[in-house]
């Protein structure tokens, strides 16, 4: 007996990333809330006159139809779920980084909507036009937390003793926090691993620890897949310095 292809109607989603399929068609990468991440055929969504062509652009809430099950389901329908404001051009780039860490560590069809609240939040931020970095950070927090390799930053790996503020650490993804005796190259401040747990990032030095760490547990979690918005990033740093 054939089971009849499943059909979901407008669920709540995100497109991550699509690419060319065939001659006016796309393959596409979505989050959506209630079923994870997808990949979805979507035909005839290429060129002037394709209706659902504006409609399909990242960074904006969708309301997507598809059937099919697997990694074959077709995507029906698409609307936008209510108006958003597009990204500043400064953010776009930390709006696709969001997008690659998804891609690369979540599963598909392991639906997380903590993790996809947590995404939603993070674009409003961007949107919001203030400073990159505190919000980038706090997601990486909750993404790994949320995938399982949550950091514990009120206690000392090992011994259990709580992280003290005017303390100095040292982060290995093998061991976790160690104290260390003195505020010695690469270490991390106690008042920094605090102010992350608090989600309450904003002073430089806390910021950077920040992300220092968190680069640190992500690259485990990447296993050495390396990030192609990172580099170009870094591309953009080399070029603009003098």
């Amino acid at each position: 007996m054939t089971r009849s292809p499943r059909r979901i109607e407008l669920s709540p989603g995100y497109l991550l990333h699509h690419r060319p399929w065939r001659d006016t068609s796309r393959i596409l990468e979505v989050l959506t809330r209630e079923h994870g991440r997808l990949t979805l055929f979507a035909r005839a969504v290429r060129g002037p006159r394709s209706r659902l062509a504006p409609v399909l652009q990242p960074f904006q809430p969708l309301l997507v139809s598809f059937c099919g099950r697997g990694d074959a389901a077709q995507l029906t329908h698409a609307e936008r779920a209510g108006h958003c404001a597009a990204l500043p051009p400064e953010a776009l780039l930390a709006g696709f980084y969001l997008n690659e860490l998804l891609i690369k560590l979540t599963t598909r069809h392991d639906p997380l909507p903590e993790l996809y609240d947590h995404y939603d939040t993070t674009l409003a931020a961007l949107r919001g036009g203030g400073a990159l970095e505190p919000p980038l950070r706090l997601f990486e927090r909750n993404l790994l937390e949320v995938l399982g390799y949550g950091l514990d930053l009120a206690n000392e790996t090992g011994n259990g003793a709580p992280i003290e503020p005017g303390a100095f650490y040292r982060f290995r993804a093998t061991h976790g926090l160690t104290a260390v005796q003195a505020d010695a190259h690469g270490a991390l401040a106690g008042s920094s691993l605090l102010a992350l747990a608090a989600g309450a990032l904003g002073q430089p030095r806390e910021l950077e620890d920040a992300r220092r760490l968190l680069s640190a547990a992500l690259a485990a979690c990447l296993e050495g897949r390396p990030l192609a918005t990172r580099e170009v990033a870094r591309a953009m740093v080399r070029r603009a310095a003098p």
